[in-house]
This record gives C-alpha cells, structure tokens and sequence, in this order.
C-alpha cells in the first residue's frame, strides 16, 4: 500500500522556520519525483516546489517561495523534506507532500501522482 505521511506542521510566528517531513512507504521511493502542495482556505492547490528522482537530482521553486525555502531528499530514509525559513503569514495553508511516477499506457508515458495527507503550516504576524 502507498503511503506518504506528511508532518512537521505547526504555529510559528512571522520569520520563523519550519521543517516538514514527508515519509513514504509501499513503493520504490528511489523512482519517484516529489512534490509539495499547499492550499489555503479559499484557495486552489498551488505546487510549492518539486524535486526529481534522478542522481542529478533538479528542484524547482514557485517565485513566492524562492530563496526561503529548500526541498530535499534522503533516499536511504524514504524521506523528503521541505525547509522552510522567514515565513510569512501569506504560507499559511495545509501542506502536502504528492509523489509522481510515469507508467505506459499502451506504449504511451502517462504521469501519476500519489497523495498525502495534509499538514497545517499557521504563521502568524
């Protein structure tokens, strides 16, 4: 069974830190890309950042965050992480980790996604 378990969430005031983990389970953590999501009350669900499952291993970063926060993996703990420094109350939202996989149709690549479930990041100012 997948499973992807996102934590780390809590309370933090303006210009604090946060580190959430995300641990995964039930398939070869080493194949996937990751991503983090957020959503904040009202809002749709926007990428945060996202990083590949190769050796050279490429993140990338929505603009809001760029520079604050940093995405990573340990492959030996099935672990991703995202850092995240000088928070502000806009982060606000529930996080969630998502792990994406290709298979073929058919012959055709087609891209899966896998969800976890949410973590509550609260900054206030």
């Amino acid at each position: 069974e997948v499973q992807l378990q996102a934590s780390g969430g809590g309370l933090v005031q303006a210009g604090g830190s946060l580190r959430l983990s995300c641990a995964a389970s039930g398939f070869n953590f080493d194949d996937y890309g990751f991503g983090w999501f957020r959503q904040a009350p009202g809002k749709e669900r926007e990428r945060v950042s996202c990083i590949s499952s190769h050796e050279s291993i490429t993140r990338g970063y929505v603009d809001s965050v760029r520079g604050r926060f940093t995405i990573s993996r340990d492959n030996a703990k099935n672990t991703v992480y995202l850092q995240m420094n000088s928070l502000k109350p806009e982060d606000t939202a529930v996080y969630y980790c998502a792990a994406d996989y290709i298979e073929y149709v058919g012959g055709t690549p087609v891209v899966g996604r896998h969800w976890g479930q949410g973590t509550l990041v609260t900054v206030s100012s």
